[in-house]
Order: C-alpha cells, then structure tokens, then sequence
C-alpha cells in the first residue's frame, strides 16, 4: 500500500495508489458515485482510488504499519455509512474487516481484539 503523510486538520493520511478490498456482503442503498470509491456489487469489490485521505488509527491506538491498511478500509466503509450509502447495521462487519485486515498485515492477535473491542465500543460515535 502507496500512502503519504500530509498535514491537514481532518486527516492525516493520502492514498497514493488504488487500493482493493473484496468485503463479505453487501448492503449497499444505493449506486456508489464518488470521486474516491468504486464499488462492484456483482463481485463485491470496493475500490478506494488514489488521493482519499483519512485519518488512522483514532483515540489511543496508533499508526503502526500493521494498521494502515486496516483503518483505510475502515474509516472508507464507515464513510459510506455516514453518506447513506450502506446501511449503518453493516458496521460490524465493518469492524470485523478491521480486524481481519490487521491481522493479516502482521497484528498481534491480542492487539487486534483490543482493536476491534475500541471500535465497538467507541465506534458508533465516528458514524454522526
């Protein structure tokens, strides 16, 4: 994953590459149409294109390697929530992917459950 650091109120980070995520179903409300997604529901691929920013890691978590990947298809999917784009009872498997992911990039399973523990406790708040 291509990103870089930028300095910016709202977010920290910029995609410098597209990034693909086949996630585990859909519930999409309507046709994805913006500058930074694609969204295929035939195989459902989510596409984040290049230059989406976003944020990291939140709260006391932090931004280890292990955890970009994870959190820029987190804070996307969480995005799409708060645009309507898919119903807000796909957060936990929004959550779930989190974990997944960072897990996969080299997360210690242990730091992976508090991750995905933080989220679901502190999470419903990024949703407003």
């Amino acid at each position: 994953m291509k990103y870089k650091s930028i300095t910016d109120k709202k977010y920290k980070y910029k995609l410098l590459q597209e990034e693909n995520f086949t996630i585990l179903k859909s519930k999409l409300l309507k046709p994805i149409k913006e500058k930074y997604f694609t969204f295929s529901e035939k195989t459902l691929d989510l596409n984040i294109l290049k230059g989406y920013c976003w944020d990291g890691a939140s709260g006391p978590a932090i931004d280890t390697q292990n955890f970009m990947r994870g959190s820029l298809l987190h804070d996307c999917l969480y995005q799409l929530i708060r645009d309507g784009y898919i119903t807000p009872s796909y957060r936990k498997t929004a959550d779930t992917l989190l974990r997944k992911i960072c897990r996969e990039d080299g997360m210690s399973w242990i730091r992976g459950a508090w991750v995905y523990l933080g989220v679901r406790i502190f999470g419903r708040r990024a949703l407003k």
